[in-house]
């Protein structure tokens, strides 16, 4: 089925539910459905070719962020691009954690699978893992991250943490623990928690001698100028960022009382999406798509749906109408 590919294939389900005629309701991707407002006070000169002091600013705002340096970040054209880029550059054998991202296996082909209970076992490989994990919004902890690094102190192998959701919630990030002398890289996501993934930012956190390596990869001008200042602004709006953690929470509880009404058990700690269980998964997805909201079904688990936040109490009223009629 194309709609387990990934999120958003809007296009997919209206061409598939041509019946479904009333406006489309995405809760399929995970993207923050309130998007960061500064967007339209920004002047873009498109004209321009990117400016190298602009992507310096937006790296070191980044950095501060993040809690790290900005000798150890790395603007990307998005982290899709970035997993795959540093991908290329790890050497030996590794192991990531699923069920998560499909590019996590495009990334380090004939990775090994494992579970996250299985982490203290690994010693002979780098691994990679999601935190929080997609798309059951598992949170690993800190410390058992943090032993990790110790276990792989005097190896050639890496920690390599995909952070793309970890905005909403700061404390798990292990952002401050990258330095040159630590096997551990991670990535972050803007268009996430910004709600703003058509612009195409992502980062890569780590040594500096390995961030070299991507910017020499990159080339000149990595992002976009629009990337470069929307990207800078919003990482600097303390305000809206503090404001819109404590949202997604209270919306995210409102969801989860929508899914138990209904008898459908939410799981994960990610306040951007829930994931369900259910026997007819297959079922509900079709019978929510036949009413225009799309949701994330799974090939690997097909009595998985991943759901995200519907955004206001009207999407949100929607969707609890269409869970009572399936």
């Amino acid at each position: 089925m194309t709609f387990t590919f990934h999120g958003g294939r809007l296009s997919e389900a209206r061409s598939a539910y041509a019946e479904a005629s009333r406006p489309w309701l995405d809760l399929s991707t995970g993207i923050n459905p309130h998007a960061w407002p500064g967007i339209a006070d920004i002047d873009i000169d498109w004209r321009a070719l990117p400016d190298e002091r602009a992507l310096i600013a937006l790296e070191t705002a980044a950095a501060t962020y993040f809690g790290t340096h900005a000798a150890n970040v790395c603007a990307v054209p998005g982290t899709e691009i970035g997993l795959r880029l540093v991908g290329s550059m790890i050497e030996g054998p590794s192991v990531h954690v699923g069920p998560g991202y499909r590019t996590h296996t495009a990334m380090l082909p004939g990775a090994r699978a494992i579970r996250t209970e299985e982490l203290p076992e690994i010693r002979d490989a780098s691994i990679l893992l999601a935190n929080p994990n997609n798309p059951d919004g598992h949170v690993t902890s800190s410390s058992l991250l943090d032993a990790h690094l110790d276990r792989l102190k005097g190896t050639p192998h890496w920690l390599i943490v995909d952070e793309a959701f970890a905005d909403t919630q700061p404390a798990i990030s292990i952002a401050d623990r990258i330095d040159d002398a630590r096997p551990l890289i991670l990535f972050r996501s803007f268009g996430k928690f910004f709600g703003l993934a058509g612009v195409r930012l992502g980062f890569v956190l780590g040594p500096q001698a390995l961030i070299e390596r991507v910017h020499a990869r990159l080339g000149s001008w990595p992002v976009s100028s629009a990337a470069l200042a929307i990207g800078t602004a919003a990482y600097r709006d303390r305000a809206w960022i503090e404001a819109m953690r404590d949202r997604l929470r209270a919306e995210a509880e409102a969801l989860n009382r929508v899914l138990l009404r209904h008898g459908l058990q939410p799981q994960g700690d990610c306040p951007l999406f829930r994931l369900i269980q259910a026997p007819d998964a297959p079922a509900l997805f079709d019978h929510l798509a036949r009413q225009a909201i799309l949701t994330r079904p799974f090939d690997q688990d097909s009595h998985r749906l991943r759901i995200g936040l519907p955004g206001s109490d009207e999407a949100l009223a929607r969707l609890d109408r269409a869970l009572a009629y399936g």
